[in-house]
């Protein structure tokens, strides 16, 4: 196993907060990496600085009354400042969490206010997990806890000494450095939790029983497992090329994975951890996202330009549609009647509806939008434009 030796062991944050890159190197990175990118506790003393600001008050506008298929997406507002993120999501009271990955390393923290109210620093102490001396991650993708009191990070890779073959976008399956997942808690807004998982982690899911954490490794064509309890890896699942998007049934029976260097998605029973294949789905899957019931998965497909939705009833693909070119993230409203999918090379967000897939409407967007999440407090929909923006959209 290879986290056996990390149970009940956790590494210290210590107090850097990183400089952001430039502009123009970040935007530069975006378009050149390969096929994903333009990609009982234990108890710790770790901890981590925050920069953080105060803003208004956050009154919540009143709730729309029409389903999320028939409204209208309008632009509310751009973000911007020390932003490269990879990812946005929200905690789904009222906090968004936007991972600006290895070219910013740090995670900024906003409220329904659009106000930044804390920047964390990704570098980390490891000495307690064997590895002497400070290092930096690389944010990608974030998760919440089942009980809302934690947030997960994927570090896409580490820097410092001895991590010296982090792996890559493009990588055959190999000897690579494994990486770590941060947990933050959410109420201070610090690290408090390090866990080694395999090479290049890219999407991490929890369970809704709040039993595991699931992490795809991009380089280790596989899923790690993570027990929430133990703080480490209980099992590692083989999948194939390149492993990403993840979505757990609402029972937590299942999780479904999109191997997005195929053609399949993978379902993994996680009682058993035996693994089955939809095949057939279509190039390149790489996010998923599950309606409320839990009767429906719906992929985009990066390599296809298509979105797909597959019945969990019988495990095949129901419906089909094109949209832009390289739809990469998706978000599906409260209601469960509408998507909103970015597509990363034409600048937009398309909005779709669960209930056909009908194309509902199309907004532009930044330049490389690659993230996205819904509120449900609210109905907006934001953003994450890789060229250094978050934006928010009102869905009324």
């Amino acid at each position: 196993m290879v986290l056996a030796l990390l149970a009940g062991c956790t590494g210290t944050a210590t107090d850097v907060v990183a400089t952001p890159g430039r502009a123009a190197r970040d935007e530069l990175r975006a378009n050149t990496v390969g096929p994903d990118t333009p990609e009982a506790r234990s108890s710790t003393d770790a901890t981590s600085t925050t920069t953080t600001t105060s803003g208004p008050p956050t009154k919540l506008p009143s709730q729309p009354t029409a389903p999320a298929a028939d409204r209208r997406l309008a632009k509310l507002t751009t973000i911007t400042g020390e932003l490269t993120p990879k990812s946005v999501i929200t905690d789904g009271n009222g906090r968004f969490f936007a991972q600006n990955m290895m070219y910013s390393h740090t995670v900024n923290v906003y409220d329904r206010s659009f106000q930044r109210i804390a920047q964390l620093s990704d570098r980390v102490d490891l000495t307690a997990l064997g590895r002497p001396g400070s290092f930096q991650g690389g944010p990608v993708e974030a998760a919440v806890s089942a009980d809302k009191k934690s947030v997960y990070v994927s570090n896409y890779q580490m820097y410092g000494n001895g991590f010296s073959n982090p792996g890559a976008d493009s990588c055959s399956k190999g000897s690579w450095d494994p990486s770590y997942v941060y947990r933050i808690d959410q109420a201070t807004l610090a690290i408090d939790q390090i866990i080694e998982v395999g090479p290049v982690p890219k999407y991490v899911a929890t369970t809704p029983d709040g039993r595991y954490v699931l992490v795809t490794n991009w380089c280790g064509y596989d899923l790690s497992v993570i027990d929430t309890e133990a703080a480490r890896e209980v099992q590692r699942i083989p999948l194939g090329r390149f492993p990403r998007g993840i979505v757990v049934t609402p029972d937590s029976r299942f999780a479904y994975v999109a191997v997005m260097g195929s053609t399949e998605v993978a379902k993994v029973d996680l009682s058993t951890f035996a693994v089955t294949r939809i095949a057939g789905v279509g190039s390149g899957p790489r996010h998923l996202v599950i309606s409320p019931d839990g009767m429906t998965v719906y992929a985009t497909l990066n390599s296809a330009g298509q979105v797909v939705a597959i019945d969990t009833a019988t495990d095949t693909v129901v419906r089909r549609v094109r949209v832009a070119s390289q739809p990469r993230s998706m978000a599906i409203s409260a209601d469960g009647t509408a998507l909103y999918v970015v597509n990363y090379s034409a600048n937009e967000m398309t909005k779709l509806a669960t209930a056909d897939l009908s194309v509902r409407q199309t907004v532009p967007t930044g330049r490389h939008p690659i993230g996205i999440t819904y509120d449900p407090g609210t109905g907006n929909v934001w953003v994450a434009c890789y060229s250094g923006s978050l934006m928010v959209f009102e869905d009324r």
